[in-house]
């Protein structure tokens, strides 16, 4: 199954987001179906913070290893396409398809800001990167990502809003992260025809797969969530080893045959 028809309204599957090669891998293993990157999780592998601290060449880098690693799709979390304008979104979309992957999503925030795009501005960048999705040799499933909600730069009418203009600018998906409730989940769903993709982190990490089929969601994506899951239990074993010298966590520990079997 290619990876546009994993997207199925009402059926949805997880896109695991991997933060190397290893965890890739282990992914595939435990069946993910497709792998995606995350802006954030493979930031901290390079020692650095979420938000714009990762190069355009470096994140395509990144991605190359991961494809190269798995034998499932693999998907861009590309931030807001590495730069402000429409034509740089495009050369983003062309040099992912390049490299071999099988789609990325691109945001409507500005850098490593709070602060969104215009609305005007982020239909056009929309629209830039769609065109040169379409223009690829090979499919690619494009999806535009509109995070004013979540990080406070709009409300829930102007993500329907924007939502509506990303879907009629060609967009192949819709991703709006975090929304208030699950009331307005339920809106930017309703609001679209295209797939919609809900980040499984937060508040809404407690719903499952069956509550997002239940309301027509295509796919659930992990973001940094399953890698900051791994650094919590790397910071209050330490915590404990370090600080009160209990050895305890490591009993704790995953057998490293098992680990080994996903990565030979």
């Amino acid at each position: 199954m290619s990876f546009r028809d994993l997207h199925i309204p009402g059926d949805p599957f997880v896109l695991a987001n991997a933060w190397d090669v290893g965890s890739a891998k282990v992914l595939a293993g435990l069946g993910a179906k497709a792998i995606a990157t995350s802006s954030a999780a493979h930031a901290f592998t390079l020692g650095r913070p979420d938000g714009g601290h990762v190069t355009r060449d470096e994140a395509l880098a990144h991605a190359q290893d991961l494809i190269a690693a798995v034998n499932v799709p693999v998907s861009g979390d590309f931030e807001d396409g590495y730069g402000e304008a429409p034509e740089t979104c495009a050369e983003t979309v062309r040099l992912s398809g390049e490299i071999g992957l099988a789609g990325i999503c691109i945001e409507d925030t500005i850098g490593a800001s709070e602060r969104v795009y215009g609305f005007d501005l982020a239909v056009e960048r929309v629209r830039a990167a769609s065109a040169a999705a379409g223009a690829l040799p090979r499919d690619f499933f494009f999806v535009a990502r509109a995070d004013g909600v979540m990080t406070g730069g709009y409300d829930i009418e102007e993500a329907i809003r924007r939502v509506q203009a990303f879907d009629e600018a060609g967009a192949d998906g819709i991703y709006v992260p975090l929304p208030k409730s699950f009331d307005d989940l339920k809106r930017i769903v309703a609001a679209t025809e295209k797939p919609v993709n809900v980040l499984a982190a937060g508040p809404y990490a407690k719903y499952s797969l069956a509550d997002y089929a239940a309301i027509g969601v295509a796919r659930v994506s992990l973001g940094s969530a399953l890698a900051r899951v791994t650094h919590r239990a790397l910071c209050e074993g330490a915590e404990a080893i370090l600080g009160r010298g209990d050895f305890g966590p490591l009993t704790a520990a995953f057998p490293g045959g098992k680990i080994d079997a996903f990565l030979t």
